[in-house]
């Protein structure tokens, strides 16, 4: 199977099996939550039994499904990744501050790309109960329900959303952050795919997230345009990438 011959049942029964892996992280993450120990990896970042034990479910169950497919996951690295075949992008929590501090804005990211495109995501919120779905030409939803990006134009009257200060400095961004805070009289942090979800269903009229990794970004990237806003994709000098999420209008303007 190439790249280019993922039908549209193809993709849906992608996404079916994504949901599944989903609901598997779910068994994982949230007897945990409030209730695990907290771990810091080499880069700084925070890990836990959870963030692995979750990794490892969602593995299960896509290699089950998808031998031939290659895999990238934060925990567990790389396997069978070529160009001439689709491969899964996994962040079993996103937002493992958050989960860590007993923040229930955490979330399970899922992509399935093809070539250098998403063409499947997943958002699973799982202490909100709420969980966003896509793939190429499907449209996004929420639980089932359509959901739509916001269509403001007006940057005065937009409510924007920014990832972490640090996140802006690693991507040599700290102006652009100081330009949003003059300008735009509703900037909120919400970080992580929370923030990226309230954009899908309109919350969030816009967002700007850096110093992203692929795991962070690829269900985002996929669902944001699948609901009818714009992404736009910043690659940074670190390997790592920013996006630029939300109202079309107001993506431009950013």
């Amino acid at each position: 199977m190439t790249p280019s011959s993922l039908s549209r049942d193809e993709l849906e029964q992608a996404l079916a099996v994504a949901a599944v892996a989903a609901d598997r992280a779910r068994a994982e993450t949230l007897p945990r939550f409030r209730a695990v120990a907290v771990e810091i990896k080499s880069d700084g970042s925070p890990v836990t039994e959870a963030d692995r034990a979750a990794e490892r479910a969602i593995r299960q169950v896509l290699q089950e499904s998808y031998p031939d497919f290659g895999i990238l996951g934060e925990e567990y690295g790389s396997e069978h990744l070529s160009d001439d075949r689709p491969y899964w992008v996994i962040d079993p929590i996103d937002g493992t501050i958050a989960y860590s501090r007993g923040i229930p804005l955490f979330s399970t990211l899922i992509a399935l790309v093809t070539g250098d495109s998403p063409v499947v995501g997943l958002i699973d919120l799982p202490a909100l109960d709420e969980r966003y779905l896509g793939f190429e030409g499907g449209g996004c939803t929420r639980n089932g329900d359509a959901v739509r990006v916001s269509q403001q134009k007006d940057l005065e009257q937009a409510l924007v959303a920014h990832g972490d200060l640090f996140c802006f400095d690693n991507a040599g961004q700290r102006p652009a952050f100081e330009r949003m805070a003059r300008a735009i009289p509703k900037l909120r942090g919400y970080t992580d795919a929370f923030g990226h979800a309230q954009v899908l269903s309109g919350g969030i009229d816009a967002m700007v997230d850096f110093d992203l990794n692929p795991w962070d970004a690829a269900a985002s990237e996929l669902l944001v345009r699948e609901a009818g806003g714009e992404c736009r994709v910043h690659r940074q000098d670190n390997g790592k990438q920013g996006l630029i999420l939300g109202s079309p209008a107001l993506v431009a303007q950013l």
